[in-house]
């Protein structure tokens, strides 16, 4: 967006944001903001006033370690949640799946997961081995 708007560009890039999600109701979801950087050709902060501008109006929301997403779309489970699901198919002892492949099933950042994990060995469910992952120790109360 090389030409100098009198509206303001980041009011031109939310009224772009919003036709897309008013428009398209599987639009479930933003880019990052990267991405929006890239598509528009405007530095962080003016993409960062747009998605402020649209989360006041309270169409979008953001989720930590998820990123930005449309406000009564398909709600998915907390992460502690969705990690707890994992563990019908587990027993005692069983390797529990790897930080990177737990982001990329639940679309949340490593670190995040990170800190649901911790979660999990803090209440004594898993076991960490240096060197080795991650490994069921108990069975959360529900799945015993």
């Amino acid at each position: 967006m090389p030409e100098r708007s009198p509206r303001g560009t980041y009011l031109r890039i939310a009224d772009a944001l919003r036709v897309k999600i008013t428009g398209d109701s599987e639009v479930t979801a933003l880019p990052s903001e990267a991405d929006l950087m890239a598509e528009h050709g405007v530095a962080r902060t003016t993409i960062k006033r747009a998605l402020d501008q649209l989360a006041a109006e309270g169409l979008i929301v953001s989720r930590p370690g998820v990123g930005w997403t449309v406000v009564g779309a398909v709600k998915t489970p907390p992460l502690l949640d969705q990690l707890t699901a994992l563990f019908e198919d587990l027993k005692a002892g069983d390797p529990f799946p790897s930080e990177k492949k737990l982001s990329e099933q639940t679309g949340a950042s490593r670190h995040t997961v990170r800190r649901a994990l911790a979660q999990l060995e803090g209440a004594g469910v898993l076991e960490a081995r240096h060197g080795k992952g991650r490994f069921v120790r108990t069975l959360p109360p529900q799945h015993v």
